[in-house]
């Protein structure tokens, strides 16, 4: 079991998610659609060669952004970042992944 941790432009934070459970991220024994976020800012400066999604290249923007962590099984661990970077406006979307102990997912100890 993973723990993936995201940051989403307010603009997409509905489409991201919604593509991540399209994905089967965010399911919780018999519950589905699960996360948690918080709103807070970005913050980044887009460096020559870069495409921004907002912003001007050697400026720093901030941007109003959400954290949202949700957990997802090994094996749908792939799906959900690949569905992640496609549905995500940016060009290098910020994440963490981490790897849950066994004892996070009493159904894996069965």
């Amino acid at each position: 079991m993973y723990k993936l941790c995201i940051y989403i432009p307010e603009s997409h934070l509905e489409a991201v998610k919604q593509a991540l459970f399209n994905a089967g991220a965010g399911r919780i024994g018999d519950y589905d659609s699960c996360c948690w976020q918080i709103l807070g800012t970005g913050q980044f400066r887009p460096l020559d060669g870069s495409q921004p999604f907002m912003g001007e290249s050697g400026q720093v923007e901030m941007v109003a952004e959400y954290r949202v962590e949700m957990v997802c099984t090994d094996e749908l661990v792939e799906a959900a970042l690949a569905a992640m970077r496609a549905a995500h406006p940016y060009e290098e979307p910020a994440f963490d992944l981490w790897l849950l102990d066994s004892r996070c997912n009493p159904a894996a100890q069965n």
